[in-house]
């Protein structure tokens, strides 16, 4: 019987407690063969103080430590690991893989929080408010940016989210700014990433109004109190192809 990868694979992410990287699923492999290079040549494994009570290793299972590759590619891995998705959404009984910013982890399908939380004694998640919301995005797409920087861009105090995006873990200090007075300067943390479903800030959609270079405008050019308007943002209603509206009191064109 051939190694399968797939199964020791789910093996691995049903005990582990942790996402598991690319990294530490190969490292595992290779820790796996300086052991057998390690153990003399037809030597039995070392027996534990149960071993009574257990199965045996290898001799019962060749197809999970007999034939093992040399070498276990990140494609070849990635490739059981949609596998394992696939079989996962067909069964349908509550799990899910997360392919996410720090690895591959197993997960109960969101229809199932009710329940979860409920065994947890936790109660339902706050939602973030419109203002959080807004000052995540600034954060997200100008990163590093200081709290004077995000109310430049919104027009007002950005205290409260700040605040509770600190507390959600959302972002995170991630230095001083070189001003007068070194004000903080904020970043999107790893759970950032989870929390909108993408592995890096590379695969965030694209923003023409919060890039960094649309926002330096912004921060050098605009007056206090200006609120954006659509030529700020790039935006034509020529170019968006929309309808002139009919003047008050004309005939519906489609109805003549």
């Amino acid at each position: 019987m051939a190694f399968n990868l797939k199964k020791v694979l789910k093996a691995l992410l049903y005990s582990s407690g942790q996402p598991l990287a690319m990294k530490d699923i190969q490292s595992t492999f290779e820790r796996f063969h300086r052991q057998a290079e390690a153990a003399p040549e037809g030597a039995a494994p070392a027996p534990a103080p149960d071993a009574a009570e257990l199965p045996a290793e290898p001799a019962d299972s060749p197809d999970l430590y007999e034939g093992v590759p040399a070498l276990v590619t990140a494609a070849q891995i990635r490739e059981a690991m949609d596998e394992i998705a696939a079989e996962l959404r067909a069964a349908d009984e509550g799990l899910v893989l997360v392919d996410g910013a720090s690895g591959f982890r197993l997960a109960t399908q969101p229809r199932f929080a009710r329940w979860i939380r409920l065994l947890r004694e936790e109660p339902p998640p706050a939602k973030l408010s419109q203002s959080s919301v807004e000052t995540l995005a600034v954060v997200a797409y100008r990163q590093p940016v200081t709290r004077a920087e995000i109310e430049s861009v919104r027009g007002v105090s950005a205290d409260a989210g700040i605040s509770k995006l600190l507390e959600r873990e959302l972002i995170t200090v991630v230095g001083r700014a070189e001003l007068p007075g070194r004000p903080l300067q904020y970043g999107t943390t790893e759970r950032f990433l989870e929390f909108v479903g993408v592995k890096s800030l590379d695969e965030l959609p694209a923003s023409d109004v919060l890039s960094s270079r649309q926002i330096d405008e912004w921060l050098k050019g605009g007056s206090a109190g200006h609120t954006p308007n659509d030529a700020d943002m790039g935006l034509d209603e020529l170019a968006l192809g929309l309808p002139e509206e009919a003047p008050r009191g004309a005939p519906d064109a489609a109805q003549s």
